[in-house]
């Protein structure tokens, strides 16, 4: 069936469409698919006459479409010039009004396209859907093929594709007993102001038993209407397999994704429901979701999950599961955060160690930080830098650094258990693996392949369809990928290098300084200005890398969309990570580490001497470094790209669709846009990927270095409550309705989420043990000091040197202080001068040195255990869930044999009834066919049976 309008159906075509604009014109049938594609109509010329006084395109004579080849040995056609001079007729001598016509490239190319797209159209018909089509009235213009499927197709592809459907069985959900019943009354009690305002199941206590569906055995399904009895997300789904799998002669092209690659179709989309604003419209899926989802007012609500897996489909479902269940743990860790915070704040004054460098009495004489222009300096001078550092460098925050990495495990453990529980609800248990069409730039490799192939014949066409690409095809691809990431990664490390010489040029430069405000103010200035040219750097550079690492995975030539995928995220994962975190691991384990000693500095270009650590440590730095960067990219990326970029391509496309078209008058042309107009000028969905990215990137934030950083749980937090929203919105208004796609977990994002959860324990016992003072401060305590306090801490970890022994040129000009300074003190446990072995690493740097390691052994071991131990306590299948799996398996055993029994004890009351009859000679004219379970169409279109227990015989 297709209507197609043409001719005398033209005028008023538009006019009588669907007042929704989600149905045919006959407002019955459900639009289920549209294809959207450009057209440029070429008008073939005929010689006027009589008869046709004006060029027509719907001319009864034969036009051969010729590209401007002619056959050889044939009569030479006579050439006639047309008007408008672009176009050329040939005729035929002896056979009148058979004209060829000369096309232009572009004509050639676009009389091609339209060929494939009539045979791809014919091909979906014989498939069984239905067709409509928008008139090409216009010069060239944009055309939609609305795509339906009727109950025959929907219910064949849905037994083909397994799908599982609920039976009219239901049974008894068991709940939880005790205590855990009462706490969950309490909390569903506590918790109803933050429910979403959907419809929800009437009995919660019972579920529908479902099944894959199966045509024979209709009997088992709850078929009140069959226009209804599949959703829209489901007819959706069945379409685009149909799609998929529908081929055309012409190149080959196997699929719709095919043809939207060779632009033979622009795009390929299901419906949005229709608008989600206005209040005369009825109500709909789509504006339920804006209006308790997708605005940033309601906020405080739980996320309407089981709604979002119905519009978006399951893999959707579960993306913004996860990033609930992300966010509502990050509450927990964020309370935890503050209170280690306010612990720094409120402990600061009790601080020993900062109290000694903070006073003047002290006089710790410093060496100079830079040769020549640089003066000795107090030490007390690095109070503010030293109070600050102890906010986050304290005994809080070894404890803090233990609960994050427990905090992941059971944030891991937690996820594994709600995803079974909606693998349960959402009847994705026992999901298999559907069989996956090859993408179009495969099947175009492989096409060039058998093309190079020398035994191309019709005898071993079978064995060139079993060729695949080998590891030899794909070398050139593995050679590039493996180059050009070693020098995406230089590239990283030599950005982060660049910084670095900015710093230390920087900081010399500012030293040359007269000014005094200044000189004073070197390493704040230094320190404010690397660190936002660092998080510009990192944001330009992440965006060149998300588009290699697509450029990357393209020239692998995945076979399918997953495979794909899976490669485009480990390659985007590894260079994002590395540009989000180099400058970070830098600061943390590598600054202030090559510096050398007085008299013996490590020098850059000849001239420049490595940067060092602040006199309270490179702890402080690291929390500014990593504060900044998370914050920018949060702000910055993950919101103002996010809600910009979408609407500067809806923009876009929008003004360009309006250029192409020529300005004509239309005088069909609807005044209100249809659905699928509105739905066209959206962005096209691209894949979860880069929201999972964000997420995965911040949650190395939140984990990995978040000793130096406690407060990244609660920026995290505050982030998400916006990005849930953000996300939302951008789903149900800016984007194209997605393709429903069923999966059972989050795939190899999780696999991610464990190794970096893993990874956070190491490089936290590295932060604690290598960049903080708390291993030196315990050491002291215990080991060196008198009386088993923090006293005199500061004098014990400064060394001496003799002001004489500096290198000619580099001795401080002018200096300000007035007494002689014989000797300079610098951060470092070495040998004093007076020492049989000067400057050499004393005994103290060797036993720190030791604790450090011993600690970063323990403090591996005993989180591993710890969380090993959460991941044995805590089971991955809730025992409620496990039970309801089993429950329901033997219910649909009994299922079944009830409904056989019930069928064949009818049959045989048929049998009995009708012996009778004959024993009595009773003649009777009704047929022994089974026409007591043949069903019936109603005159509303819904589907009922003579009794629910009958089945065809």
């Amino acid at each position: 069936i297709i209507n197609n309008y043409v001719d005398g159906t033209q005028g008023g075509a538009r006019d009588e469409a669907s007042p929704s604009g989600l149905h045919f014109r006959d407002s019955k049938r459900k639009v289920d698919y549209v294809l959207a594609y450009h057209y440029r109509r070429r008008l073939a010329r005929h010689a006027p006459s009589a008869a046709s006084p004006e060029p027509t395109r719907g001319s009864a004579s034969v036009a051969l479409v010729s590209n401007g080849g002619t056959g050889k040995g044939r009569a030479e056609p006579r050439r006639q010039q047309q008007d408008d001079g672009q176009h050329a007729l040939w005729e035929w001598p002896g056979l009148p009004g058979l004209e060829v016509v000369e096309l232009s490239p572009l004509d050639a190319l676009e009389e091609e396209r339209r060929l494939q797209r009539e045979e791809y159209e014919r091909n979906l018909l014989e498939a069984g859907l239905e067709i409509e089509k928008d008139p090409e009235n216009k010069s060239q213009g944009l055309s939609f093929v609305r795509i339906h499927a009727p109950w025959q197709v929907l219910s064949r592809e849905a037994e083909f594709l397994k799908i599982k459907m609920p039976t009219k069985k239901m049974y008894e959900i068991t709940e939880e007993k005790g205590i855990l019943k009462s706490l969950s009354e309490i909390w569903c009690k506590l918790t109803e102001p933050l429910q979403p305002q959907v419809p929800r199941q009437e009995n919660t206590k019972m579920k529908n038993l479902s099944y894959p569906f199966s045509r024979e055995k209709i009997y088992l399904y709850n078929v009140k209407d069959k226009d209804t009895f599949f959703d829209n997300a489901t007819r959706s789904r069945i379409v685009r397999e149909i799609l998929k799998r529908t081929s055309t002669k012409a190149r080959n092209s196997m699929g719709i994704g095919t043809l939207i690659a060779n632009n033979v179709y622009d795009a390929a989309y299901p419906l949005h429901d229709g608008e989600y604003e206005g209040q005369n419209d009825d109500m709909n899926e789509r504006k339920l979701l804006y209006q308790e989802w997708a605005r940033y007012g309601v906020f405080y609500k739980f996320q309407p999950i089981d709604l979002i897996r119905k519009y978006f489909g399951e893999k959707i479902g579960l993306y913004f599961a996860w990033l609930g269940l992300y966010t509502e743990f990050l509450i927990p860790s964020s309370v935890v955060g503050i209170i280690v915070f306010l612990y720094g704040c409120i402990t600061i004054e009790s601080d020993i160690p900062s109290k000694e460098m903070c006073d003047q009495s002290n006089a710790f004489t410093m060496c100079p930080l830079c040769d020549k222009f640089c003066d000795y300096w107090n030490l007390s001078s690095a109070c503010a830098t030293a109070r600050a550092s102890h906010l986050f460098d304290n005994p809080a925050t070894v404890f803090f650094s233990i609960f994050m990495a427990l905090w992941a495990t059971m944030f891991l453990e937690q996820w594994k258990r709600l995803q079974m529980r909606l693998s349960y609800f959402w009847d994705l248990t026992g999901l298999e693996e559907e069989e996956e069409h090859p993408r179009p730039e495969y099947e175009t490799k492989l096409r060039q392949k058998k093309l190079k192939s020398k035994n191309i014949t019709t005898e071993n066409s079978n064995e060139n369809e079993k060729e695949k690409l080998t590891c030899s095809d794909r070398m050139p691809g593995y050679a590039a990928n493996f180059g050009l990431i070693l020098f995406m990664i230089m590239l990283t490390f030599s950005a982060v290098f660049g910084v670095i010489v900015y710093r230390i040029t920087t900081a010399a430069a500012l030293s040359f300084s007269t000014n005094e405000t200044t000189r004073s103010n070197v390493r704040v200035t230094v320190t404010a200005t690397a660190v936002i040219l660092n998080l510009v750097v990192v944001l330009i550079l992440d965006e060149i890398y998300g588009a290699v690492a697509k450029w990357l995975t393209e020239i692998e030539i995945p076979k399918t969309e997953k495979s794909f995928e899976e490669r485009l995220i480990l390659k985007a994962f590894l260079l994002k990570f590395v540009n989000s975190y180099a400058s970070i691991f830098y600061v943390a384990f590598f600054k202030g580490r090559f510096v050398g000693r007085p008299g013996r500095y490590v020098y850059v270009f000849e001239g420049y001497r490595m940067e060092e650590c602040a006199p309270g440590g490179c702890l402080m730095e690291l929390c500014i470094q990593l504060s900044i960067i998370m914050l920018g990219k949060q702000l910055i990326q993950n919101n103002l790209f996010e809600i910009g970029i979408p609407k500067l391509k809806k923009l876009l496309r929008k003004l360009k669709d309006e250029r192409t078209e020529l300005k004509e008058m239309d005088t069909n042309q609807s005044k209100d846009p249809q659905q699928w107009d509105l739905d066209y000028i959206l962005e096209p969905f691209t894949g979860l990927t880069p929201e999972y990215m964000e997420m995965i990137i911040q949650f190395g934030f939140v984990t990995l270095f978040v000793a130096s950083f406690p407060l990244a749980p609660l920026f995290a937090l505050l982030n998400n409550i916006i990005e849930v929203r953000l996300d939302a919105k951008k789903f149900v208004t800016e984007l194209r309705r997605p393709d429903t796609v069923r999966a059972k977990d989050i795939g190899i994002w999780y696999n991610i989420l464990s190794g970096i959860g893993k990874l956070s324990v190491i490089i936290n016992a590295f932060v604690i043990a290598v960049t903080s003072d708390f291993i030196p401060r315990l050491m002291y305590q215990y080991a060196y000091s008198q009386n088993g306090t923090m006293h005199g801490f500061i004098n014990h970890t400064l060394s001496y040197f003799n002001v004489s022994q500096l290198k000619a040129g580099t001795q401080p000009e002018n200096s300000l202080f007035a007494q002689e300074v014989s000797f300079c003190r610098f951060k470092d446990y070495r040998e004093p001068p007076w020492s049989p072995h000067q400057y050499e690493f004393s005994k103290q740097y060797w036993a720190v040195l030791s604790a450090r390691l011993a600690f970063v052994i323990l403090f591996q071991n005993l989180v591993m255990f710890l969380s090993v131990l959460v991941d044995w306590m805590i089971p991955d299948i809730p025992k409620d869930i496990s039970e309801q799996i089993k429950k329901e398996k033997t219910v649909l055993v009994d299922f079944f044999l009830k409904e056989e029994h019930e069928k064949l004890k009818l049959i045989e009351s048929f049998i009995v009834r009708d012996n009778r009859k004959r024993r009595s000679g009773t003649k009777s004219k009704r047929t022994r066919a089974a026409s007591f379970s043949q069903c019936h169409h109603s005159p509303k279109g819904s589907f009922t049976s003579f009794s629910s227990q009958h089945t065809v015989v």
